[in-house]
């Protein structure tokens, strides 16, 4: 059977590394919960399309995403969203409802107990 070796990408490593850190350090089980979803294989980590943040999240509410945003459906409501990565059209969707699309880290920097933020997976 071969070794399991996580993400390969340097950059989610690092990110991975310093919120699971952070989060025994800080002892905040939103910040292990994000680092536990990014940390999945590829195959089986999330996609969000905007038709669930539209219906999960009520207006000017902030949610996370551990993994890519897409850009199927319609979003009608304002929305701070944090996420790995995100389609062009979504960030579009986003920025169109009057929303802000912000990195995972602007958000841990600005909010690290996550009070607050929905986490879509």
């Amino acid at each position: 059977m071969p070794k399991r070796t996580g993400p390969s990408n340097p950059e989610l490593q690092k990110m991975i590394a310093e919120l699971r850190g952070r989060g025994f350090r800080e002892k905040s089980g939103f910040l292990i919960k994000i680092a536990d979803e990014l940390a999945k294989p590829a195959r089986s980590r999330t996609s969000v399309n905007i038709s669930k943040l539209e219906r999960a999240c009520s207006a000017n509410e902030e949610a996370i995403v551990p993994g890519k945003l897409l850009a199927d459906g319609v979003l009608t409501k304002p929305l701070n969203v944090a996420c790995f990565s995100e389609s062009e059209t979504a960030r579009k969707k986003i920025e169109k409802a009057g929303g802000k699309l912000i990195s995972i880290e602007q958000l841990v920097e600005k909010n690290p107990k996550g009070t607050g933020v929905r986490i879509i997976c």
